[in-house]
């Protein structure tokens, strides 16, 4: 893809990936821990690690047995920076905005 910006805003759609960037806030974390507070599948995990890699927002690293994910701050830049060019968004609040699409999106179309 040649717009970075769709990935990122894509992986931030989710809320069990916007839970594990706030969990990887705080520290580097193994796969295994940032899946224990969910209720889903390792694979699972795994997936939604796979489309925050993708879009740039973290990184993985092996080692030894064990894979670790780290936050990188660098798509978040990209995406604040385009945000902040509509002069109307200080604090982000991705959760309302979120509510807003579906909101959009489920509403019934207009004849």
């Amino acid at each position: 893809m040649t717009d970075p910006l769709s990935p990122v805003f894509a992986a931030l759609a989710d809320p069990t990936r916007r839970a594990i960037l706030s969990m990887l806030l705080e520290d580097d974390m193994a796969v295994t821990d940032v899946a224990e507070p969910f209720q889903m599948s390792l694979a699972a995990i795994s997936k939604h690690l796979q489309v925050l890699a993708d879009a740039r927002l973290i990184t993985r690293e092996k080692r030894g047995r064990v894979i670790w994910c780290k936050l990188d701050p660098d798509a978040f830049r990209a995406a604040s920076v385009w945000m902040q060019g509509f002069g109307q968004f200080e604090p982000v609040d991705l959760d309302a905005f979120e509510r807003f699409l579906e909101t959009e999106f489920s509403a019934p179309p207009e004849d």
